[in-house]
């Protein structure tokens, strides 16, 4: 690296790696934390013994040409693909009407992939909980809940995370960065993963569903580079998922499989639920990302550049490279 100064990245979903990515490439060293074990986000996919289903984002399209140009290298290396999925709108047409031209595309062979490759090579600290963050004349300090306070100084921090899990983080550092937090409302979603014995005779792959608890559903094992026995999504819409968050795994198996059955949704031979506590915001900003150059403190996220995954990436790269100008000598 041709610049000692070191950056801390808390996030490492697709807005904290493209953060994190465009930082080493303007030749700036930079650690990742995260508390989960493995990258990527909602960009994931629960496995099980012979089965797998993508859980959280199902798709990403690419509308900047930034993006495009990040996915076609993602193409190039194996990691995404498009996904050509027979797509029908159930309901009322005027609540959502996709653009039948549209490309989408997804992570191969599973979601997350994309975010693998976007960390090779990165420093990264995972299983690692952030709790707190001090500031002090040798540069930004993190405490984390596994190690208590951590010896190094980075000369920048960046917050990836969900605005909900940044409040707490700001607050005793920036409060006007807390405040803007705090202001945005982000939703959970109950996601339902289905396994069958045998493939399902339904004339769609995916569907936009605009009536009942249901506003997605689709052929999980329909998506290139799948493997393993038929597979379905079940996405909740947000305004039901908030309405029954604290409910059980099987009080929302049940509503949700009633939601299908009216579909043409036979009953799966067995199924897993998730619950995502901040899965969109409503609706999101469009700063793009926010920098502090006073204090070398940055926040970027889906939730701050319009949701989706584009968004996220986006905004990473964007506080990346505000972030590399700010260090750079001179």
């Amino acid at each position: 690296m041709k610049n000692k100064l070191c950056v801390a990245v808390i996030g490492s979903g697709i807005a904290g790696l493209s953060c994190a990515a465009a930082l080493r490439t303007a030749g700036v060293n930079v650690v990742v934390f995260d508390k989960s074990r493995g990258v990527a986000g909602r960009m994931s996919t629960r496995r099980g013994d012979g089965w797998q289903c993508d859980h959280g984002a199902q798709y990403f399209t690419a509308r900047h040409p930034d993006f495009r140009a990040e996915v076609a290298r993602w193409q190039a290396a194996g990691v995404a693909a498009p996904w050509q999925a027979r797509l029908a709108v159930i309901g009322g047409l005027e609540a959502h009407q996709p653009d039948g031209g549209l490309e989408r595309f997804v992570g191969v062979p599973r979601m997350p992939a994309p975010a693998r490759f976007l960390a090779e090579g990165l420093d990264l600290r995972l299983e690692t909980t952030v709790t707190k963050l001090r500031r002090d004349e040798a540069g930004w300090c993190i405490a984390t809940r596994e190690a208590g306070e951590i010896s190094a100084r980075y000369a920048a921090l960046v917050l990836a995370v969900p605005a909900p899990q940044a409040v707490p983080l700001l607050q005793p550092v920036a409060e006007s960065l807390a405040g803007m937090a705090a202001n945005v409302l982000m939703r959970g979603s109950w996601a339902l993963m289905l396994r069958y014995d045998a493939p399902l005779d339904l004339p769609f792959d995916a569907a936009f569903v605009n009536h009942g608890p249901l506003r997605w559903v689709a052929r999980d094992s329909s998506k290139p580079g799948r493997q393993g026995v038929e597979t379905w999504l079940l996405h909740a819409t947000a305004e039901w998922s908030e309405a029954h968050i604290e409910e059980t795994p099987e009080a929302v198996a049940e509503a949700l499989l009633a939601a299908f059955a009216a579909l043409g949704g036979p009953a799966p031979a067995a199924w897993s639920a998730h619950r995502w506590r901040y899965a969109d915001s409503a609706p999101a900003l469009d700063n793009r990302c926010t920098w502090d150059a006073e204090s070398r403190l940055g926040l970027c996220g889906d939730w701050l550049n319009g949701g989706k995954v584009e968004g996220a990436w986006l905004s990473g790269r964007a506080l990346g490279l505000q972030v590399a100008a700010a260090l750079a000598p001179g």
